[in-house]
C-alpha cells in the first residue's frame, strides 16, 4: 500500500508540474497573440491558462474533487493544443501546443 500511495503522490507532483508549466506557457502565448492580433487564439489560451491553475491548485491544497478539474483541464488542453497547431510556422504556438498537449495527458491519467 505504501508504494502505490508514493505512486500516487509521485503522479499528482508531475501533474502539478505540468498544470503549472501549461498555465504560465499559455499566459506568455496568450500576450504573444494579443500582440501578434490572433484575439480568438488568446482566448483559449487564456482559458487553458485559467483552468490549469484551478487544477494545480485542487491538487496542492488536497482537494478530494481533484479529478473533477483534472478531467476538464485535460479537455480543454487537448482543444488549445489544436487551436495552437492550426497556426502554421509559429515556434511559439508550437511550443505551446506541444506543452498543452503533455498537460492533458497527464490530466487524464488523473482523472
Amino acid at each position: 500500500m505504501a508504494v502505490a500511495k508514493k505512486q500516487k503522490s509521485n503522479d499528482m507532483q508531475s501533474c502539478i508540474q505540468i498544470c503549472q508549466e501549461c498555465h504560465a506557457i499559455c499566459l506568455a502565448t496568450a500576450a504573444y497573440c494579443l500582440e501578434k492580433g490572433f484575439k480568438e487564439q488568446a482566448r483559449i489560451l487564456l482559458d487553458c491558462a485559467e483552468i490549469g491553475q484551478t487544477c494545480m491548485n485542487f491538487m496542492l491544497r488536497g482537494s478530494s474533487r481533484h479529478h473533477l478539474t483534472c478531467g476538464v483541464c485535460a479537455e480543454i488542453c487537448n482543444l488549445c493544443a489544436e487551436s495552437c497547431n492550426k497556426i502554421f510556422d509559429d515556434k511559439q504556438l508550437k511550443h505551446c501546443a506541444d506543452v498543452c498537449q503533455r498537460c492533458a495527458v497527464v490530466c487524464n491519467e488523473i482523472a
